[in-house]
């Protein structure tokens, strides 16, 4: 089966088992792990613990081509990853929907906006306006850092785009945006933020 991604490069179902994947044999000290693996786990536990329900969205995909070599079974031999309309994740946690996005770069000092689509910002503007909670949750990879910001700060500044402003401030990040602490269980405890920001008057 061939798979075509959005960037319209194909792969081949030998390609694809030939890639290397990430090592799973990683520890609490081990940076390895991407950011969405660490926020799969931390879902993880989350739900096991009945602490929250929140799930990363599947990537929609396009079947182009089925093959029927028995009447009860088909095979997909080619298919291409469509681009997410939203954001990554949501779920719902004391009654509130969450949903955000997950990203993740290797600048020191800014964090890209070309990494949010318009379609996701959006999106955003619209949970908000339906009182749920919307943020994002950016890396900062080679410090291993982890911010929560809230959607209306992103929004802000992405509007701000078109006046040239290619990026946010790593500055800016860290006076309006929350440091997450990397622990073990769960790994990224962001709900431990999302208590003191948007439940701190509720009993």
């Amino acid at each position: 089966m061939a798979i075509r991604y959005p960037n319209g490069r194909r792969f081949t179902k030998q390609e694809s088992q030939n890639k290397k994947l990430p090592s799973k044999e990683l520890t609490y000290s081990n940076r390895g792990m991407t950011l969405e693996e660490d926020l799969n786990e931390t879902n993880r536990y989350y739900l096991e613990k009945s602490i929250a329900v929140i799930h990363k969205k599947p990537t929609p995909v396009q079947i182009v081509q089925v093959d029927y070599p028995k009447r009860s079974a088909a095979v997909i031999k080619e298919a291409y990853f469509k681009q997410a309309s939203t954001t990554d994740y949501n779920g719902v946690y004391k009654g509130r929907y969450l949903d955000f996005e997950a990203k993740e770069t290797k600048n020191k000092t800014s964090f890209p906006l070309q990494n949010f689509h318009e379609h996701q910002i959006e999106h955003m503007k619209q949970v908000k306006n339906q009182n749920g909670i919307a943020f994002v949750i950016l890396r900062f990879s080679l410090t291993d850092e982890i911010y929560l910001l809230d959607a209306k700060h992103l929004i802000e500044f992405y509007d701000q785009k078109e006046l040239s402003r290619k990026s946010m401030r790593k500055l800016d990040i860290e006076n309006f945006g929350f440091l997450i602490k990397i622990g073990y269980h769960p790994r990224i405890d962001y709900l431990r933020i999302i208590d003191s920001v948007y439940f701190q008057n509720e009993s």
